[in-house]
């Protein structure tokens, strides 16, 4: 069993129906998907983690699935002191109503971070989406919560589209990039730079390293201590359940070590943001 003291800062909730992704037959990839909280209880035991901050499960191309499952992390984060929980929300204008709905819940016991993904829809460079995104980032202040964007290489969740949200929302709320970049392009641009550029204009910006590819962990580390900042900026994160914790945890504990950095990674930037 992994140590006790491992804190989970991005992982899902909610099963998700059988879809026929790329044109084959209707599958579930997610196969871990839990439906309930005792599930995800048994899951925390058995990894050792201590705390988690868990998300509605998403990747179906309807909105409206991804939506639903808030009602049901709101529900473990009060039932549980475990876990504490973000809401799906949408830049989508078409989406507004199902947003207003999930903003409404964003002051419930629990709750510390609203979830933004452009897989399903929107950019964070397109008009059409800035009344939204104004909005969702203007409840995030107000509560005090983190927002969590997606991040992968190409179209809407490339790190050039996704990064102007840090610019223009990061001084005020904290945004948490999931997935570094999510890929070799987004890695080298972060890394090489733009995080640390970020972080030393004052940006609160943090991100975990889930979907990382082998290199991106271990260059991050030597960086942070190069540099000498952005040790408190990086999370761990099983993205469980399209992620997976045990590997995902040997990867960045390789990578980190077992001292402050460590300690940074796997519990205290967790308690910072997420409590």
């Amino acid at each position: 069993m992994a140590e006790r003291w491992i804190r989970d800062a991005h992982r899902h909730l909610g099963v998700l129906p059988a879809y026929p992704f790329y044109g084959g037959p209707p599958v579930h990839p997610d196969v871990t998907a839990r439906a309930t909280l005792e599930e995800l209880i048994r899951d925390l035991d058995a990894e050792g983690t201590e705390r988690a901050l868990v998300l509605p499960n998403y990747g179906v191309p309807d909105p409206a699935i991804a939506f639903s499952f808030n009602d049901l992390v709101v529900e473990a984060a009060q039932r549980d002191d475990r876990i504490r929980c973000g809401l799906w929300v949408s830049p989508r204008p078409q989406d507004a109503a199902r947003t207003a709905g999930a903003l409404a819940l964003a002051g419930e016991p629990g709750v510390r971070a609203l979830k933004l993904s452009f897989l399903l829809g929107g950019r964070a460079t397109d008009p059409a989406c800035l009344v939204q995104l104004d909005t969702i980032f203007a409840t995030a202040r107000r509560h005090g919560l983190v927002v969590h964007v997606h991040t992968s290489p190409g179209a809407a969740s490339d790190i050039d589209e996704v990064g102007t949200l840090v610019d223009r929302y990061a001084d005020a709320v904290p945004i948490h990039l999931v997935h570094f970049g999510g890929g070799m392009s987004g890695h080298i641009k972060l890394i090489g730079g733009r995080f640390f550029d970020w972080i030393a204009a004052g940006k609160q910006v943090y991100t975990d390293l889930s979907w990382a590819i082998g290199f991106a962990p271990r260059w991050l580390a030597q960086q942070i201590e190069r540099r000498g900042i952005g040790h408190d900026r990086v999370l761990f994160a099983s993205d469980e359940p399209w992620g997976d914790h045990a590997g995902e945890s040997a990867r960045l504990r390789t990578a980190v070590g077992d001292g402050e950095l460590a300690d940074a990674v796997f519990r205290g930037t967790f308690e910072k943001l997420y409590g």
